[in-house]
């Protein structure tokens, strides 16, 4: 990977980089889009006095930060490996949408707090303003939301940016219907408790993305992908003996890597059963970071391995 990174665009790295410049083009596209649009919300939220719509503000807030921090990530996994980062920086994005998480639950319990407070005391809400801001709101989600539907499947840093973006979706939405029921019949407590429900399913979403990437910071195997699988595809290779020392575990989104020490029968064919051993979980797993130890059996008859 060192030598040909200098041209980043050889043939080796094009299919690295192909989703990498879209992603990127997708949430700087959508990062716009957001910061303009949560000032409106911001300033209707204030002029409405509608805490529904200064939470999809907030929210909005926090979408662009998320989406600044995706893109962030997305430059800085590109830097090449150093002597001391031998992995490089892919980990970054990980930590993007872990953050990413994390935040949308605190705003959530913010809102939470305050909704709470205003049942005691509600406000009065100019609704027709609020309904039209919100609809607005939702139309910008809308239009963010198929631009980062491309590549939420493979990178759950664009996952991270997209979740925040559709659970706000849900919030204009929301703000939209308490805008009406208080439009309509005067119940200036819909506003209150749309932003609740609003925050629950916040947290709710969130939920997932965060525990997808403990898992991966924690090296936890790949969900996809069945780790005794993989161990009886080894040792079904004929003139494998035993497999130890397994782990599977990803780097970054798409980035799976695999150590295995393979037992042979005899030192002959270590070299041969080497190719064999790769080929197979390229074919099978799809895995191409691989760190393979071939032993011969006489290896272990002498209690190498106690």
């Amino acid at each position: 990977m060192g030598a040909g990174h200098s041209h980043s665009h050889s043939h080796g790295h094009s299919h690295h980089h192909g989703p990498v410049d879209g992603n990127q083009r997708r949430l700087a596209i959508t990062l716009v889009l957001s910061l303009v649009y949560m000032l409106a919300e911001f300033l209707g939220g204030l002029f409405t006095g509608s805490l529904a719509l200064l939470a999809d503000a907030g929210h909005m807030l926090s979408d662009a930060a998320a989406l600044l921090l995706s893109l962030f990530a997305i430059w800085i996994a590109r830097r090449p490996p150093t002597p001391r980062r031998t992995w490089g920086y892919h980990r970054t994005e990980i930590l993007a949408a872990l953050a990413n998480g994390a935040t949308l639950v605190a705003i959530s319990i913010y809102v939470i707090i305050e909704a709470v407070a205003r049942f005691r005391k509600p406000e009065h809400v100019n609704a027709p303003v609020m309904v039209g801001i919100a609809v607005g709101g939702l139309l910008v989600n809308l239009i963010s939301l198929r631009i980062l539907g491309g590549g939420k499947s493979e990178n759950l840093n664009v996952r991270g940016a997209w979740l925040h973006v559709l659970t706000d979706a849900f919030g204009s939405a929301q703000a939209i219907i308490a805008g009406a029921l208080i439009w309509a019949f005067g119940w200036n407590w819909a506003d209150p408790v749309a932003s609740i429900l609003i925050s629950l399913l916040i947290i709710y979403s969130a939920w997932d993305l965060l525990r997808e990437t403990v898992s991966v910071l924690m090296e936890g195997a790949p969900g996809h992908i069945d780790v005794d699988e993989v161990r009886e595809t080894l040792c079904g290779i004929s003139g494998v003996v035993a497999v130890h020392d397994l782990h599977v575990w990803t780097i970054t989104s798409g980035m799976e890597c695999l150590s295995a020490h393979v037992v042979v029968a005899d030192e002959a064919i270590a070299c041969s059963m080497l190719a064999r051993v790769r080929s197979t979980l390229h074919d099978k797993f799809g895995l191409d970071h691989l760190t393979i130890q071939v032993e011969p059996m006489a290896f272990e008859e002498h209690g190498v391995h106690a």
